[in-house]
């Protein structure tokens, strides 16, 4: 990505090394304990961020790399370093896109860069559970060291792969500020789990495909996108996808638990939206087949 020289967003508070307090010192939450939550969530029936938020407080096993530390720990502002900035671009970039297409509606979410574990509006929680939208104090949250564990745990690098990551969390904000999210939320409350799943899957869909939207528009219209960028991101999407996760920490599917999408579904709808550019195209209720 052309991220030189772009405007930095203001909406950005850098809260690494003032997160809740940790236990354990260095060791913490990676991949392993993911794992493990989800080998414990099998075969106890118990949620899975219910076992990783009992562990919040626990700094996160992957150490951010001299990149993604902040020029001074524990100050809260504008990021210095050079991921950091990285991602203070991008969330300008998607705020450029959504005003345009949705004009006086928008309103810029906020981003929280932590480390550990961080408190929000929605409650106490670990990197473990990876980057997340609270439409509480519509923020968005993001332990860097997530990127790390994308490229070496995932084998989905690059920097739009990270930038897909930060628009998809965006899209969940344009979900909330066009009412989507509060009426899944309010269908899953009486529906059953299975049924209340694969709402979460088509919300989960239609944010990636808004993440697609950001990718066309800067593409098209402020040339940030190099040749490659887009391939990257349909990696990380299938990277992340429920069945391959599943596969890794079980050995086999359950469709009826997922929560976000398939690999295919995922790269599908990413897609819908690169090459679309049109927030409308991105209606995962009104279609039977994902």
């Amino acid at each position: 990505m052309r991220t030189e020289d772009q405007r930095e967003s203001t909406n950005i508070e850098d809260r690494r090394g003032m997160g809740p307090v940790r236990l354990g010192g260095r060791g913490g939450l990676g991949i392993g304990t993911i794992v493990l939550a989800l080998a414990v969530s099998y075969f106890t029936g118990t949620n899975p961020l219910t076992i990783l938020n009992l562990l919040t407080g626990v700094q996160s096993a992957t150490e951010l790399s001299g990149s993604s530390q902040p020029a001074e720990s524990g100050s809260v502002g504008a990021p210095k370093d050079q991921l950091g900035r990285f991602a203070s671009v991008v969330l300008a970039d998607t705020e450029t896109t959504w005003r345009d297409l949705l004009g006086p509606q928008y309103e810029d979410p906020r981003m929280v860069l932590f480390s550990g574990a961080v408190q929000s509006a929605c409650g106490t929680t670990s990197s473990a559970v990876g980057p997340f939208y609270c439409p509480n104090d519509h923020r968005v949250y993001l332990d860097l060291a997530f990127f790390d564990e994308m490229a070496h745990r995932l084998g989905a690098a690059g920097d739009f792969a990270q930038a897909y990551v930060i628009a998809h969390e965006v899209g969940h904000h344009v979900q909330n500020l066009l009412g989507v999210a509060e009426k899944v939320h309010r269908l899953q409350r009486q529906v059953s789990e299975a049924e209340g799943n694969a709402l979460s899957v088509r919300m989960e869909l239609q944010a990636d495909c808004y993440a697609g939207v950001w990718g066309h528009h800067a593409k098209r219209e402020r040339n940030l996108i190099e040749p490659g960028d887009f391939e990257e991101g349909l990696r990380a999407a299938a990277a992340i996808g429920d069945d391959r996760l599943q596969k890794m920490s079980r050995g086999h599917v359950q469709p009826e638990s997922w929560t976000h999408g398939s690999s295919e579904q995922r790269m599908t709808w990413l897609k819908r939206g690169l090459e679309s550019g049109d927030p409308a195209a991105c209606n995962t209720f009104d279609t039977k087949r994902l």
